[in-house]
């Protein structure tokens, strides 16, 4: 027969932080592929839970699409733009912009779709 003081018990915790899972800044990244057709992905970081704008833009400065309008939580996220706009239409080849806004933070790149 087994006594309780025959019984260990051993607990431990796992550490899994990640200094690459939160980011410290925040970041907009170069949209992935470029030049695309007829989807493509844009990545960005935030550093804290945010309202997050990101609106596609022509070369005009004319808004194409809002492709985020909410609120975001911390981390790295990724959206994919399908080349059409809000009126679900496609868009035309050419060079677009794409404009990331959360809290202070304003960001601007340039991206091609390719018809």
């Amino acid at each position: 027969m087994v006594g309780l003081d025959d019984v260990k018990l051993t607990i431990s915790t796992l550490d899994i932080e990640s200094t690459d899972a939160i980011p410290k800044t925040f970041n907009l990244e170069q949209n992935f592929p470029n030049p695309f057709n007829p989807t493509t992905a844009i990545q960005y970081h935030i550093p804290f839970d945010s309202h997050v704008k990101l609106i596609i833009y022509d070369l005009l400065g004319h808004e194409v699409s809002t492709i985020v309008d909410e609120n975001k939580v911390i981390g790295n996220h990724i959206i994919q733009w399908n080349g059409k706009d809000n009126l679900g239409q496609v868009v035309s080849g050419g060079i677009y912009f794409y404009k990331l806004q959360a809290g202070e933070f304003t960001r601007t790149r340039k991206m091609v779709l390719l018809k």
